[in-house]
């Protein structure tokens, strides 16, 4: 869609697979060498939300156990687990939302940590952790 949007390819093109003509020329081009610079600023998708956070560092917090049929950033093996907000990030983008044109829907996005035994059970090595970005809507008080 991007790809016919802008000029690039014509939808005949893209269902044969075959270039029919010259598509058009890129603005800007990114070279390999200009590929750690460009990463390393990030994209701009800090929001500002108009609420606090719900979480502090320190809090002890379950995270939601849930299956949308859409995509989230919510692991599987994180799902109904107790851990401990590590640090509080700040507020961006919700990707859930934005990924599938329901807007930006900004909101807070916290580090989590979890106990190796509350992911992998008792057995697992006491000296583990885990740590995830979680979602403020991933998030309940435990």
């Amino acid at each position: 869609m991007l790809l016919e949007r802008h000029g690039f390819a014509t939808r005949a093109e893209l269902l044969s697979g075959h270039a029919q003509q010259a598509g058009a020329v890129p603005k800007r081009v990114l070279k390999a060498d200009m590929v750690p610079g460009v990463l390393a600023k990030g994209g701009p998708c800090d929001r500002p939300v108009e609420t606090a956070p719900l979480f502090v560092v320190g809090e002890t917090v379950k995270t939601k156990n849930f299956n949308p049929v859409t995509h989230t950033r919510l692991p599987r093996y994180a799902r109904a687990r107790t851990g401990m907000v590590e640090a509080v990030q700040g507020s961006f983008v919700f990707p859930d939302d934005n990924a599938h044109g329901k807007g930006e829907n900004p909101q807070w996005l916290y580090t989590v940590v979890f106990d190796g035994a509350e992911i992998w059970g008792g057995d697992a090595d006491p000296t583990l952790t885990v740590s995830i970005d979680a979602w403020e809507s991933y998030l309940a008080p435990a």
